[in-house]
């Protein structure tokens, strides 16, 4: 499936729609009275920083008391930015009604916009499409660049999370590099986006020149937090690159920034995590990338964020939790990961049909005004089946080879273990010495020395040797394969208790009861029915009960654990190696 990444959040959201266009802003400056200075003030700074909220406050009291309607409007802006969606938005309806007569050439797409953001900011990306377009619509009427722009831009991150990563690198690349109306501040979050976006097409060279120059700008210019989402971008760089400890050594310092100062927003402290239990994930630290991962969705149980990569993470701690045994755990990933998953599968259809639909149709329409409407909308019609077309033979294509690659990985593990059989049989009814060597390489096991000096200081020698005596028997006379087994009544069988026998199989065999059970068990299979035609002749739920297991389900899946390659592979694989 196409990998869908959501651009970080376009924060440029004071000076693109301020009426003012205020640069170069001044930080730290005193009190002032006029409307320029405190506009200067509020927008210099992050929303949620300083005095922003009590300088909009004055603002707006300011506005009021002089009734200068422009000025209560920006009040309104101001305000907003700091509070949470619900005080937001009444804010935002105040704009919509002290401008619904306004002759500026800014409203009413800027309300709009803003809205969109809003919504954008907090995740609802069905309202936040529905506001961009009403804000192209009367941006367009107006005939103001500047917000067309916004809305053209704002729109492609909506594109980008549908997967159209080339079609939004297009659109930023455009409005970086040949849109003079774009102040420096604009251009430099547009670069940051669109480096993003060349990760995502793979277009890495081109990926990390922006993000170099990025970081000694931002440093150039003492800009901290540009400097450290510049940072963050280079760690998803060597993430995508397979660098990961240099994606770690970055991105441990933007967990640390992004963690402790107000500036750091719910988006990068989440694709900050998110990064660096990927990138543990891929050096195979696992016990790491799973405490990153909880604290993601710790953090979406307290926020409500939800995005597409969220998909990545509760299916790794799922397999994790599943692999270590932990039904528990296992189980409330697997019901956080299908909350999480029809959320993300309402919003990308949503997108995905109204995005085509409400904006790229009518941006055809508008160059091709001579084409009736009925032949328009029958094109549109056949370019999206088309497409749609497409993308299913492309993902069909692309589902067949993979499920061809896996399917060879799994003929070549089948085949090697059948050629282990043969190797080492050592005559009929001598599976059990056989067992240990059908593996490829023995499971590790960790600080041995250790363990033994442990398990010595809580059981005497004498009876670890009697226990070992008696799991030899266990394993000599093929009683694991007796249904019901449990390490209780394993520890009565051969008079000792579980805390004792769970001990003694930690230690000497490396493994828990419950993996040391299977695993003897489907090394017995693997060797019997290589070596018994009569055996593997019967149906996979006799064969399944023969070994102890009760139902096939439990069987296969364990088979596969052990092996890497399913039951049905590996029982084919010794027809075919029989026939030849």
């Amino acid at each position: 499936m196409m990998k869908i990444k959501l651009l970080l959040l376009f924060l440029i959201i004071g000076n693109v729609f301020c009426h003012s266009q205020t640069h170069d802003i001044e930080k730290n400056i005193p009190e002032h009275n006029t409307y320029e200075e405190l506009e200067k003030e509020f927008y210099g700074s992050r929303a949620g920083e300083g005095n922003s909220k009590s300088i909009a406050d004055s603002y707006l009291k300011k506005a009021k008391s002089e009734k200068n309607i422009s000025h209560i409007a920006e009040g309104y802006v101001m305000l907003h930015f700091d509070e949470d969606l619900p005080n937001a938005l009444k804010y935002l309806d105040s704009l919509q009604h002290i401008t619904q007569n306004s002759k500026e050439n800014t409203y009413p797409a800027r309300t709009y916009l803003l809205r969109g953001n809003l919504y954008f900011r907090n995740d609802n990306l069905q309202s936040a499409l529905n506001n961009y377009i009403l804000g192209l619509k009367y941006a367009k009427e107006k005939g103001n660049k500047r917000q067309i722009a916004m809305a053209h831009i704002s729109i492609a991150y909506l594109n980008n999370y549908i997967g159209k990563h080339a079609e939004t690198a297009k659109v930023l690349r455009h409005y970086a590099y040949d849109a003079d109306y774009m102040n420096e501040v604009e251009k430099n979050s547009l670069k940051l986006n669109l480096a993003d976006a060349y990760i995502e097409i793979n277009k890495m060279d081109s990926a990390y020149v922006l993000i170099q120059n990025g970081l000694q700008d931002s440093k150039k210019n003492n800009d901290v937090y540009r400097y450290y989402q510049n940072l963050g971008l280079l760690g998803y760089y060597h993430l995508h690159s397979k660098n990961y400890q240099k994606a770690i050594d970055g991105l441990l310092e933007c967990e640390k920034y992004f963690f402790t100062n107000s500036s750091g927003s719910k988006r990068n402290q989440h694709y900050t995590l998110l990064y660096l239990g990927k990138s543990y994930a891929g050096l195979q630290e696992k016990e790491k990338a799973v405490d990153f991962f909880r604290k993601i969705d710790s953090m979406v149980l307290e926020t409500n964020y939800i995005y597409p990569e969220l998909r990545d993470v509760y299916t790794y701690l799922i397999d994790y939790y599943k692999e270590n045994g932990d039904k528990e755990k296992q189980l409330y990933y697997v019901d956080r990961f299908l909350k999480v998953d029809q959320v993300l599968d309402t919003q990308f259809r949503y997108i995905s049909r109204e995005l085509p639909r409400r904006y790229d149709t009518p941006e055809l329409q508008q160059e091709k005004e001579n084409i009736t409407n009925e032949l328009t909308k029958r094109k549109s019609l056949f370019y999206i089946v088309l497409s749609l077309l497409l993308i299913s033979h492309l993902l069909f294509i692309n589902f067949y080879f993979k499920y061809k690659k896996s399917e060879k990985n799994y003929k070549k593990i089948a085949q090697d273990l059948i050629q282990s059989v043969n190797e080492n049989r050592v005559g009929k009814h001598k599976d059990s010495e056989f067992k240990k060597e059908t593996l490829s390489e023995p499971l590790p096991i960790e600080n041995t020395v250790n363990s033994e000096d442990r398990t010595t200081r809580t059981i005497s020698e004498d009876i670890a040797q009697t226990i070992l005596r008696e799991l030899e028997i266990f394993e000599n006379k093929d009683q694991f394969l007796n249904k019901g087994i449990t390490l209780g009544s394993l520890a009565k069988k051969i008079k000792t208790n579980s805390k004792y026998l769970s001990e003694i199989i930690n230690t000497y065999k490396g493994k828990n009861f419950a993996t040391y059970l299977n695993d003897l068990r489907i090394d017995y299979a693997i060797s019997r029915l290589a070596n018994d035609r009569k055996f593997r002749s019967y149906k996979i739920p006799f064969i399944a009960e023969e070994l102890g297991y009760n139902n096939e389900q439990a069987f296969t899946l364990a088979f596969k654990k052990r092996t890497g390659t399913p039951l049905s592979i590996y029982l084919k694989e010794i027809e075919n190696m029989s026939s030849n």
